[in-house]
């Protein structure tokens, strides 16, 4: 997959780390050269220096063929700008905004923008907004050591029970959406073609779920 990261603060600069670790292509924007120095010269990413919403920057960083897009940088304001020029003029698939202000950040969403806040768990929000296309990350606990997730029933799942899923200490289903009703299932309830599954799980068994659901990371 091929991503970019706007800002190389302690987020971004994390961010970056977690999807150049995992194989991905990263392009790192920032408009200072001792931020982008401090990703040193093992990085395997690629950083540019320039103002991460100029779309001539955007344009060398390969916004175009980007899937991809986090804004993280310490301004709010530069963020939005960002995420929704990532987003409604480039349309990227993937658009994750980091945004301090809860009255700005209930904007982006009604706005149709994905936002996550506080920095305490964002790099692992984003990377998971990212990288886990199938599985959509709700919300997270703590330190973000704790996620609930939601994805959706695909045949190859369907007629399995709940309790497949379900991996003590690790991971449970809390919810099921089946044609629009919620239901609180049983270990022994049968998944069908269509039906919405709302986990709760550790963070760290992310690749353990897509594992059970036969799904591989972004890429």
């Amino acid at each position: 997959m091929k991503a970019i990261v706007m800002g190389c603060g302690q987020v971004g600069e994390r961010v970056a780390r977690l999807l150049a670790r995992e194989g991905h292509e990263v392009v790192v924007v920032d408009s200072s050269d001792e931020a982008l120095e401090r990703l040193g010269k093992d990085f395997r990413g690629r950083t540019l220096r320039g103002v991460g919403f100029d779309r001539a920057v955007l344009l060398e960083a390969g916004i175009d063929q980007a899937e991809a897009f986090a804004a993280t940088t310490s301004s709010d304001s530069a963020n939005i700008v960002a995420a929704r020029i990532a987003r409604n003029v480039f349309h990227i698939p993937r658009v994750v905004a980091r945004v301090h202000d809860q009255r700005r950040a209930e904007l982006c969403r009604r706005l149709g923008l994905v936002t996550i806040s506080p920095p305490v768990w964002g790099a692992g929000r984003i990377f998971h907004l990212l990288t886990h296309r199938e599985i959509d990350v709700e919300s997270s606990f703590g330190g973000g050591q704790v996620v609930l997730v939601s994805f959706e029933v695909e045949p190859s799942l369907a007629g399995r029970m709940v309790k497949d899923l379900t991996v003590p200490g690790e991971g449970v289903v809390v919810a099921l959406v089946r044609q629009g009703a919620a239901h609180l299932p049983t270990l022994g309830t049968e998944l069908r073609d269509g039906d919405l599954v709302y986990m709760s799980l550790q963070a760290s068994a992310m690749p353990r779920l897509e594992g059970m659901l036969g799904l591989g990371e972004g890429g």
